[in-house]
Protein backbone atom coordinates (compact mmCIF):
# COMPACT_ATOMS: atom_id res chain seq x y z
CA UNK A 1 0.00 0.00 0.00
CA UNK A 2 2.46 2.70 0.87
CA UNK A 3 4.76 0.93 -2.27
CA UNK A 4 1.93 2.48 -4.65
CA UNK A 5 1.29 5.61 -2.59
CA UNK A 6 5.03 6.33 -2.93
CA UNK A 7 4.96 5.45 -6.36
CA UNK A 8 1.66 7.83 -7.12
CA UNK A 9 3.50 10.39 -5.13
CA UNK A 10 6.68 10.04 -7.03
CA UNK A 11 5.03 10.43 -10.36
CA UNK A 12 3.45 13.78 -9.36
CA UNK A 13 6.40 15.52 -8.51
CA UNK A 14 7.64 14.15 -11.58
CA UNK A 15 4.95 15.73 -13.51
CA UNK A 16 4.75 18.57 -12.04
CA UNK A 17 8.01 19.37 -12.45
CA UNK A 18 7.78 18.23 -16.05
CA UNK A 19 4.65 21.01 -16.41
CA UNK A 20 6.80 23.23 -14.50
CA UNK A 21 9.95 22.97 -17.25
CA UNK A 22 7.67 23.09 -20.20
CA UNK A 23 6.29 26.23 -18.42
CA UNK A 24 8.75 28.24 -17.96
CA UNK A 25 10.41 27.31 -21.24
CA UNK A 26 7.39 28.67 -23.18
CA UNK A 27 7.72 31.88 -21.31
CA UNK A 28 11.31 32.51 -21.28
CA UNK A 29 12.66 30.56 -24.22
CA UNK A 30 10.43 29.89 -26.38
CA UNK A 31 10.04 32.70 -29.68
CA UNK A 32 6.50 34.40 -28.52
CA UNK A 33 5.57 38.06 -27.11
CA UNK A 34 7.06 38.45 -23.68
CA UNK A 35 3.68 40.08 -21.99
CA UNK A 36 5.13 39.84 -18.43
CA UNK A 37 7.61 42.21 -19.08
CA UNK A 38 5.40 45.32 -19.59
CA UNK A 39 4.25 45.21 -15.65
CA UNK A 40 7.44 44.02 -14.27
CA UNK A 41 8.73 46.38 -11.53
CA UNK A 42 11.79 46.17 -11.72
CA UNK A 43 12.09 47.53 -15.55
CA UNK A 44 11.20 51.45 -15.61
CA UNK A 45 11.90 51.49 -19.69
CA UNK A 46 8.68 50.39 -21.81
CA UNK A 47 9.87 48.56 -24.08
CA UNK A 48 12.40 47.47 -22.08
CA UNK A 49 16.22 48.41 -22.43
CA UNK A 50 14.48 51.35 -24.71
CA UNK A 51 13.94 54.58 -21.92
CA UNK A 52 13.76 57.95 -23.07
CA UNK A 53 15.80 57.47 -25.54
CA UNK A 54 13.64 55.29 -27.54
CA UNK A 55 12.01 57.98 -29.71
CA UNK A 56 15.75 59.36 -30.06
CA UNK A 57 16.91 56.45 -31.51
CA UNK A 58 13.88 55.26 -33.51
CA UNK A 59 14.05 59.24 -35.05
CA UNK A 60 17.97 58.32 -36.10
CA UNK A 61 17.05 55.00 -37.54
CA UNK A 62 13.93 56.54 -39.58
CA UNK A 63 16.92 59.06 -41.19
CA UNK A 64 19.21 56.21 -42.14
CA UNK A 65 19.78 54.46 -45.32
CA UNK A 66 19.55 50.92 -44.29
CA UNK A 67 21.20 47.75 -46.06
CA UNK A 68 19.24 44.91 -45.06
CA UNK A 69 21.94 42.06 -44.90
CA UNK A 70 21.27 37.85 -44.37
CA UNK A 71 23.87 35.54 -43.31
CA UNK A 72 23.18 31.71 -42.87
CA UNK A 73 23.91 30.37 -39.33
CA UNK A 74 26.08 27.63 -38.02
CA UNK A 75 22.58 25.32 -37.39
CA UNK A 76 21.04 26.81 -40.64
CA UNK A 77 18.99 29.68 -40.14
CA UNK A 78 18.47 32.69 -42.05
CA UNK A 79 19.70 35.79 -39.44
CA UNK A 80 19.15 39.77 -40.84
CA UNK A 81 21.01 42.81 -39.99
CA UNK A 82 21.07 46.21 -40.77
CA UNK A 83 24.09 48.24 -41.98
CA UNK A 84 24.49 51.78 -41.63
CA UNK A 85 27.92 52.80 -43.69
CA UNK A 86 29.66 55.67 -43.29
CA UNK A 87 32.15 57.25 -45.59
CA UNK A 88 34.36 58.09 -42.66
CA UNK A 89 34.64 54.66 -41.26
CA UNK A 90 37.88 53.68 -43.00
CA UNK A 91 37.13 50.37 -41.99
CA UNK A 92 35.92 50.65 -38.16
CA UNK A 93 32.47 49.27 -37.42
CA UNK A 94 31.07 48.53 -34.75
CA UNK A 95 28.31 45.71 -34.32
CA UNK A 96 25.07 46.38 -31.76
CA UNK A 97 23.68 43.74 -29.63
CA UNK A 98 20.08 43.93 -28.80
CA UNK A 99 18.33 42.79 -25.65
CA UNK A 100 15.61 40.49 -24.80
CA UNK A 101 12.64 40.45 -26.71
CA UNK A 102 14.09 43.71 -28.92
CA UNK A 103 15.54 44.01 -32.52
CA UNK A 104 18.38 45.83 -33.66
CA UNK A 105 16.41 48.70 -34.63
CA UNK A 106 15.49 49.33 -31.07
CA UNK A 107 19.60 50.06 -30.80
CA UNK A 108 19.16 53.62 -32.97
CA UNK A 109 20.59 55.70 -29.69
CA UNK A 110 23.89 53.34 -29.53
CA UNK A 111 24.12 53.61 -33.07
CA UNK A 112 24.04 57.22 -33.34
CA UNK A 113 27.04 57.68 -30.57
CA UNK A 114 29.04 55.44 -33.23
CA UNK A 115 27.57 57.11 -36.68
CA UNK A 116 27.95 60.61 -35.57
CA UNK A 117 30.63 60.71 -33.01
CA UNK A 118 32.95 58.42 -33.93
CA UNK A 119 32.09 58.03 -38.23
CA UNK A 120 31.54 54.20 -37.55
CA UNK A 121 29.45 51.83 -39.98
CA UNK A 122 27.11 50.18 -37.84
CA UNK A 123 26.02 46.78 -37.80
CA UNK A 124 22.49 46.04 -35.99
CA UNK A 125 21.74 41.89 -36.46
CA UNK A 126 17.91 41.10 -34.97
CA UNK A 127 19.11 37.81 -32.88
CA UNK A 128 18.31 34.55 -33.83
CA UNK A 129 14.73 34.19 -32.26
CA UNK A 130 14.02 38.08 -32.87
CA UNK A 131 12.74 40.70 -35.26
CA UNK A 132 13.23 39.51 -38.87
CA UNK A 133 15.82 36.80 -38.05
CA UNK A 134 14.74 32.96 -38.18
CA UNK A 135 14.27 30.75 -35.09
CA UNK A 136 12.43 29.42 -32.51
CA UNK A 137 14.01 29.84 -29.34
CA UNK A 138 15.94 32.33 -27.89
CA UNK A 139 19.98 31.26 -27.13
CA UNK A 140 20.23 34.40 -24.23
CA UNK A 141 23.57 34.82 -25.74
CA UNK A 142 24.84 31.44 -25.71
CA UNK A 143 24.17 30.43 -29.07
CA UNK A 144 24.14 34.01 -30.29
CA UNK A 145 27.71 34.42 -29.72
CA UNK A 146 28.65 31.70 -32.33
CA UNK A 147 26.20 33.86 -34.68
CA UNK A 148 28.24 37.30 -33.54
CA UNK A 149 30.99 35.37 -34.97
CA UNK A 150 29.60 35.18 -38.23
CA UNK A 151 28.50 38.74 -38.06
CA UNK A 152 32.49 39.63 -37.53
CA UNK A 153 33.37 37.68 -40.61
CA UNK A 154 30.99 38.94 -42.22
CA UNK A 155 32.26 42.50 -41.83
CA UNK A 156 35.91 41.34 -42.44
CA UNK A 157 34.87 40.36 -45.98
CA UNK A 158 32.90 43.80 -46.46
CA UNK A 159 35.32 45.77 -45.14
CA UNK A 160 38.94 44.09 -45.70
CA UNK A 161 41.29 42.42 -43.52
CA UNK A 162 42.48 45.81 -42.03
CA UNK A 163 39.01 45.99 -40.32
CA UNK A 164 38.69 47.11 -36.79
CA UNK A 165 35.55 45.80 -34.83
CA UNK A 166 34.12 46.96 -31.69
CA UNK A 167 31.13 44.57 -30.15
CA UNK A 168 29.04 46.81 -27.96
CA UNK A 169 25.29 44.96 -26.37
CA UNK A 170 22.89 46.04 -23.53
CA UNK A 171 21.33 43.74 -21.25
CA UNK A 172 20.82 40.07 -23.47
CA UNK A 173 23.23 41.79 -25.79
CA UNK A 174 25.72 42.70 -23.29
CA UNK A 175 25.64 39.16 -22.30
CA UNK A 176 26.09 38.13 -25.51
CA UNK A 177 29.29 39.99 -26.49
CA UNK A 178 30.56 39.01 -23.11
CA UNK A 179 30.03 35.10 -24.42
CA UNK A 180 31.34 35.87 -27.70
CA UNK A 181 34.57 37.41 -25.72
CA UNK A 182 35.71 34.18 -24.88
CA UNK A 183 35.89 32.50 -28.42
CA UNK A 184 39.09 32.60 -30.66
CA UNK A 185 38.18 35.93 -32.06
CA UNK A 186 39.95 37.41 -34.92
CA UNK A 187 42.70 40.43 -34.25
CA UNK A 188 40.07 42.67 -35.95
CA UNK A 189 38.25 42.46 -32.90
CA UNK A 190 39.59 45.42 -30.92
CA UNK A 191 37.21 46.15 -28.07
CA UNK A 192 33.79 45.17 -26.70
CA UNK A 193 31.43 47.48 -24.79
CA UNK A 194 29.33 45.52 -22.18
CA UNK A 195 25.84 47.57 -20.43
CA UNK A 196 24.36 45.72 -17.61
CA UNK A 197 25.28 42.08 -18.57
CA UNK A 198 24.44 38.89 -16.49
CA UNK A 199 26.40 36.38 -15.31
CA UNK A 200 25.18 33.11 -16.46
CA UNK A 201 21.46 32.20 -17.71
CA UNK A 202 20.94 30.40 -14.87
CA UNK A 203 22.16 32.65 -12.22
CA UNK A 204 19.73 35.06 -13.80
CA UNK A 205 17.07 32.82 -14.50
CA UNK A 206 17.18 31.75 -10.71
CA UNK A 207 17.19 34.96 -9.42
CA UNK A 208 14.20 36.30 -11.59
CA UNK A 209 12.13 33.39 -10.55
CA UNK A 210 12.61 34.34 -7.07
CA UNK A 211 12.02 37.71 -8.05
CA UNK A 212 9.04 37.17 -10.29
CA UNK A 213 7.25 34.44 -8.84
CA UNK A 214 8.60 33.54 -4.90
CA UNK A 215 9.42 30.10 -6.37
CA UNK A 216 13.26 28.93 -5.66
CA UNK A 217 15.46 28.32 -8.24
CA UNK A 218 15.83 24.82 -7.92
CA UNK A 219 13.97 22.53 -9.04
CA UNK A 220 12.46 24.59 -11.55
CA UNK A 221 15.18 26.05 -13.41
CA UNK A 222 16.75 22.52 -13.86
CA UNK A 223 13.78 21.17 -15.03
CA UNK A 224 13.34 24.29 -17.89
CA UNK A 225 17.11 23.55 -18.46
CA UNK A 226 16.61 20.36 -19.23
CA UNK A 227 13.16 20.96 -21.71
CA UNK A 228 15.94 23.94 -22.90
CA UNK A 229 18.39 21.31 -23.79
CA UNK A 230 16.00 19.02 -25.48
CA UNK A 231 14.09 22.03 -27.87
CA UNK A 232 16.64 24.53 -28.11
CA UNK A 233 20.12 22.47 -27.88
CA UNK A 234 21.28 24.03 -24.71
CA UNK A 235 21.42 23.95 -20.86
CA UNK A 236 21.47 26.79 -18.88
CA UNK A 237 24.96 25.56 -17.03
CA UNK A 238 26.30 25.97 -20.55
CA UNK A 239 25.66 29.70 -21.17
CA UNK A 240 28.12 31.37 -18.70
CA UNK A 241 28.89 34.76 -19.60
CA UNK A 242 31.40 34.75 -16.47
CA UNK A 243 33.29 31.74 -17.69
CA UNK A 244 33.76 33.26 -21.15
CA UNK A 245 35.24 36.88 -20.00
CA UNK A 246 38.03 34.71 -18.26
CA UNK A 247 39.12 33.85 -21.40
CA UNK A 248 38.72 37.21 -23.09
CA UNK A 249 41.74 38.89 -24.80
CA UNK A 250 40.13 42.42 -25.82
CA UNK A 251 39.82 45.10 -23.62
CA UNK A 252 36.20 45.36 -21.83
CA UNK A 253 34.07 48.50 -20.78
CA UNK A 254 31.26 46.92 -18.20
CA UNK A 255 28.95 49.38 -17.68
CA UNK A 256 25.59 49.16 -14.83
CA UNK A 257 23.36 51.14 -12.85
CA UNK A 258 23.99 50.57 -9.13
CA UNK A 259 20.16 50.19 -8.75
CA UNK A 260 19.58 47.86 -11.24
CA UNK A 261 17.66 44.88 -10.03
CA UNK A 262 15.96 43.10 -12.83
CA UNK A 263 19.74 42.13 -13.60
CA UNK A 264 21.62 42.47 -9.98
CA UNK A 265 24.24 44.99 -9.69
CA UNK A 266 26.40 42.63 -8.18
CA UNK A 267 26.96 40.47 -11.17
CA UNK A 268 28.48 43.22 -13.15
CA UNK A 269 31.33 43.05 -9.96
CA UNK A 270 31.54 39.71 -10.62
CA UNK A 271 32.12 39.96 -14.17
CA UNK A 272 34.62 42.63 -13.42
CA UNK A 273 36.54 40.73 -11.19
CA UNK A 274 36.82 37.57 -13.81
CA UNK A 275 38.13 39.79 -16.55
CA UNK A 276 41.68 39.56 -17.11
CA UNK A 277 42.20 41.44 -20.18
CA UNK A 278 42.37 45.20 -20.21
CA UNK A 279 39.09 46.78 -18.77
CA UNK A 280 37.54 49.37 -17.22
CA UNK A 281 33.88 50.37 -15.33
CA UNK A 282 31.67 52.97 -15.38
CA UNK A 283 28.72 52.42 -12.65
CA UNK A 284 25.94 54.95 -12.79
CA UNK A 285 24.61 55.90 -9.29
CA UNK A 286 20.91 55.43 -8.30
CA UNK A 287 19.87 53.79 -11.97
CA UNK A 288 17.96 51.16 -13.09
CA UNK A 289 18.22 48.50 -15.60
CA UNK A 290 19.38 49.23 -19.08
CA UNK A 291 18.81 52.70 -18.73
CA UNK A 292 22.33 53.99 -18.04
CA UNK A 293 22.30 56.51 -22.03
CA UNK A 294 19.05 57.97 -20.62
CA UNK A 295 20.78 58.75 -16.95
CA UNK A 296 23.61 60.49 -18.06
CA UNK A 297 23.73 60.82 -21.99
CA UNK A 298 27.00 63.35 -21.95
CA UNK A 299 29.00 60.61 -19.28
CA UNK A 300 27.74 57.71 -21.68
CA UNK A 301 29.10 59.08 -24.53
CA UNK A 302 32.35 59.86 -23.27
CA UNK A 303 32.88 56.76 -21.48
CA UNK A 304 32.32 54.77 -24.55
CA UNK A 305 34.16 56.97 -26.82
CA UNK A 306 36.86 57.53 -24.93
CA UNK A 307 37.35 54.04 -24.14
CA UNK A 308 36.61 52.95 -28.25
CA UNK A 309 39.20 55.22 -28.83
CA UNK A 310 41.59 54.47 -26.74
CA UNK A 311 42.36 50.93 -28.68
CA UNK A 312 41.09 51.70 -32.01
CA UNK A 313 43.11 54.53 -33.33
Amino acid sequence: MWTVIGLLVLIGIGGALAYGGFFFYGIAIKRAPKTFLSNNRDLKANPPVAGVSWGEGQEWISRQTLRNVEILSDDGLKLRAYMIPSSRAEGRTVIIAHGYSGKGKDMGAYAKIYADQLGYNVLIPDARGHGESEGHYIGFGWHERRDYLQWIRYVIEETGPEAKIVLHGVSMGGATVLMTSGEDLPPQVKVIVSDCAYTSVKAQLSYQLRRMYRLPGFPFVHSASLVTRLKAGYSFGEAYALKQVRKAQVPILFIHGDADTFVPFSMMNELYEACRSPKERWIVHEEGHGISYDKDKAGYVSRVTGFVTKYVK
